[in-house]
């Protein structure tokens, strides 16, 4: 009886125990989900010691911070981190590629990958003194960089659709399969402007323009983001990469970017605005130095534009080691510790890689380089976000969901749709495409036509080979077994030991009609070096196939290898030839535009893309993707975009200053018509609306989309502008001998540039007004003058 009476006594006070725990835990405001969030956030910052704070700033790689064995679970890296630095966030836990050396094998699938952030969060809030959850940030550019998600094209070719709300709804999809696996933030959209196009991360982005660029950019953060980030659906998107990262000089990725102020107002900075203006919740900042000053200490951009200017309430994170960089590589500081005061007071919140954001900016708070003010601004806005996210109520996902829903059939849908849209028709003489559904024998050649690695491009995962379809697949798929396919792969991207050129000759000499699919690529492999960054490394003596991708800068835009000596072989044979790119920038095409009848360009279609392409070739889906960058014809036109300044642009000795191929050009299996232009202005000292409409007829025989453009060209300014500018698009379908009307709305900021002092401003005087669907030829044009300033505040 003594016994269990003890034994009674001693249950009665563990549970009394557990109670009272529990009971103080629900007395801290910051656990009361009734509670506004700047309570709960004022709150839990006052209980926070100066460690616990910085941790809240600290970004680790994640994927090592897992051990895969039958079960997952916490690694002692990740012990480490949680109890000795006390971090908050992880990135690219999930992520699965030759530079994580995670694979099909020791990487994790979406079951998986739900079972592993479960388990990092559930040993975070288990062990850590305030049970605050991680944030798990994710690579999201074109599909949530991890095992089994879906891979859609890459954002050039997004770019390429014209299409900002296809892309919403790609960017839900996305946001979706990496919420469920764990993911809470995006990194992405990339909304740089791809100006230099020896630059290797030209793929990454929408292309040359600011308005195109500017539409995309918002619809990926809507897809992301949505209106509720506690859905359980929706992630944070993080803005890349702030600012002017895509024209470095001497196309070096990372390198110096020489720009004018006004410039940078006029073109580079608009994409970003838009996309804050959106609610965007995080910004990453850029490796490089504008001016001298790099991006990661420059509090003029960080504070003064962005938060004060600009009202921006979200994140501000450095790019990997980019803090890191103001000592090692831009010699700003002697050392991490000031490094750390640089970044901190310059605006950056949150350090990817986790190595300055913690002892050294420990250190400068403790040696007044950095006021604890600062700090808490900074965590504040984190916990801001984790709350407004749900986690401290909600840190868990489901496994079986993930299974389910993550690459379903939707989402593959989806992903041939994005493929679909995003390719460009650049070439079709006498009709060549579409190609004939009776054809008995067909060649198929080149190192593209097979390959699914270099069908993705760059910032994707590890997949299994039965999710990718690639060309050769696609073209299978349309056919039954007797019509016979012969493939050869004929060359690599690169690798000029490995040919079979005359093997691929008599395949062609044996089939009625040649698709040769040539390009670039962006697929790593475990034999690539790479920088602590994660771009590659450039290795002279390695004879790999990529030439693209993040660190895969160029010297030239050749078809690299003997890609062009194995097409030219093709085309002699004299049998009829399509070439299909695949590629992630424009490479040189003034051969093949000259001697091949059909070109087709795809870009990095991803998963769905071999479907996709097969479509367009045999007539089951009308083109009518456009340019999103011009195509030059030599390397030395460069940088060679269709918005250049007034000043003179005239031929060189050698040839043309003209792309090959403009801006927003994209040719049909069908024809358009426009006419009966309307222009109608409502202006007064405070508002100025002009009102565009037309009407637009498919003439030909077969349904199609059209992609109306309108450019606005200033007659006469007070500073230098360019010769004209997008400002208005608009996807349509027509079917044959269907016509629709088309209406623009134009405001002032439509007509506005950044004056001498800077102002933006709607300048008096004549526009005209050029639609049409390409950036170099109108099918209408029209007029439009403003009786007075106006000015855009």
């Amino acid at each position: 009886m003594k016994f269990l009476k003890s034994l009674s006594l001693f249950i009665f006070g563990i549970c009394f125990l557990v109670l009272t725990v529990n009971a103080q835990q629900s007395a801290k405001p910051y656990k009361n989900a009734k509670l506004a969030i700047p309570i709960r956030v004022k709150d839990l910052i006052s209980r926070m010691t100066l460690e616990e704070k910085i941790g809240q700033l600290n970004v680790l790689l994640g994927w090592e911070m897992y051990d895969k064995k039958e079960t997952i679970s916490p690694s002692d890296q990740f012990k480490n981190a949680i109890q000795k630095q006390h971090i908050g966030m992880l990135w690219a836990t999930l992520r699965a590629d030759p530079w994580t050396k995670k694979t099909l094998e020791n990487g994790l699938d979406p079951y998986f990958a739900s079972l592993a952030t479960n388990a990092l969060q559930k040993w975070n809030l288990e062990n850590s003194r305030l049970q605050i959850p991680l944030f798990f940030a994710e690579e999201c550019p074109h599909g949530h960089m991890a095992i089994g998600a879906t891979v859609f094209p890459t954002a050039i070719g997004q770019g390429s659709t014209w299409n900002p709300e296809l892309i919403q709804q790609m960017g839900s999809v996305i946001a979706k399969e990496t919420r469920l696996q764990g993911g809470h933030i995006g990194y992405g959209p990339v909304i740089d402007l791809a100006r230099e196009l020896r630059w290797s991360r030209v793929e990454e982005t929408y292309g040359e323009d600011t308005y195109l660029t500017s539409k995309m950019g918002v619809a990926m953060v809507q897809g992301f983001q949505n209106a509720n980030l506690k859905s359980g659906e929706n992630i944070i998107a993080t803005l890349k990469h702030f600012i002017a990262y895509g024209v470095p000089e001497g196309g070096h990725n990372g390198g110096f970017v020489n720009l004018g102020k006004r410039e940078l107002l006029q073109s580079y900075l608009p994409p970003f605005k838009a996309t804050v203006k959106a609610g965007v919740g995080s910004i990453m900042t850029a490796y490089n130095s504008i001016d001298g000053v790099p991006n990661s200490s420059n509090s003029a951009l960080l504070k003064t534009l962005l938060r004060n200017n600009w009202g921006f309430k979200g994140l501000v994170v450095s790019d990997l080691y980019s803090i890191n960089g103001l000592r090692d590589i831009d010699h700003l500081a002697p050392t991490y510790t000031e490094a750390a005061a640089l970044a901190m007071n310059a605006g950056i919140d949150v350090d990817l890689g986790g190595v300055v954001f913690s002892e050294p900016l420990i250190a400068a708070v403790k040696s007044g380089k950095v006021k604890m003010e600062r700090i808490d601004e900074a965590v504040t806005r984190v916990l801001t976000k984790k709350f407004e996210m749900g986690l401290f109520e909600n840190p868990y996902t489901d496994p079986v969901l993930a299974r389910t829903v993550v690459n379903n059939e939707a989402a593959v849908k989806l992903a041939k749709q994005v493929a679909s849209e995003s390719i460009i028709l650049l070439k079709n003489q006498n009709q060549t495409l579409p190609l004939s559904k009776q054809l008995k024998s067909i060649a198929v050649i080149g190192p593209n036509a097979d390959n699914l690695y270099n069908q993705l491009g760059d910032y994707t995962a590890t997949q299994k080979r039965e999710n990718i379809v690639t060309v050769l697949d696609g073209i299978k798929n349309k056919f039954p077994k007797d019509v016979i396919i012969n493939y050869v792969k004929g060359c690599g991207i690169r690798d000029t030991n490995n040919t079979n050129i005359n093997e691929a000759v008599l395949a062609a000499q044996q089939s009625e009609v040649t698709v040769v699919v040539l390009g670039g690529s962006s697929a790593r492999d475990f034999k690539t070096s790479y920088l602590e960054t994660g771009a590659a490394a450039i290795d002279q003596k390695n004879t790999g196939d990529i030439e693209s991708g993040e660190g895969f800068d160029r010297e030239s835009l050749a078809l690299m290898g003997k890609q062009l000596e194995l097409l030219k072989a093709i085309v002699k044979t004299g049998k009829p030839v399509v070439l299909v790119l695949i590629q992630g920038r424009p490479l040189h095409l003034n051969w093949p535009a000259e001697n091949v009848p059909a070109i087709l360009n795809a870009w990095y279609p991803g998963e769905q893309g071999g479907n996709a392409i097969a479509d367009v070739l045999f007539g089951d889906y009308n083109p009518a993707g456009r340019l999103p960058v011009s195509v030059p014809r030599s390397v030395g036109q460069l940088p060679v975009y269709y918005s250049y300044q007034n000043s003179s642009r005239h031929d060189y000795v050698e040839g043309t200053a003209k792309s090959l191929f403009p801006f927003g050009y994209g040719l049909s299996y069908t024809n358009f018509s426009y006419a009966d232009l309307r222009v109608s202005k409502a202006e007064d000292q405070d508002q100025l609306s002009v009102m565009v409409t037309l009407k637009v007829k498919n003439t030909g025989q077969k349904d199609g989309d059209e992609v109306v453009q309108l450019y606005v060209k200033d007659e006469i300014s007070s500073v230098v502008v360019p010769n004209k500018l997008l400002k208005q698009f608009k996807r349509i379908h027509l079917k044959a001998g269907a016509e629709r009307s088309v209406q623009f709305k134009l405001t002032a900021e439509d007509f506005a540039l950044f004056n001498s002092d800077n102002q933006q401003v709607a300048e008096k005087g004549r526009f005209q007004l050029l639609i049409g669907g390409t950036s170099d030829h109108f099918e209408l044009k029209g007029t439009v003058t403003l009786t007075a300033d106006h000015l855009i505040k």
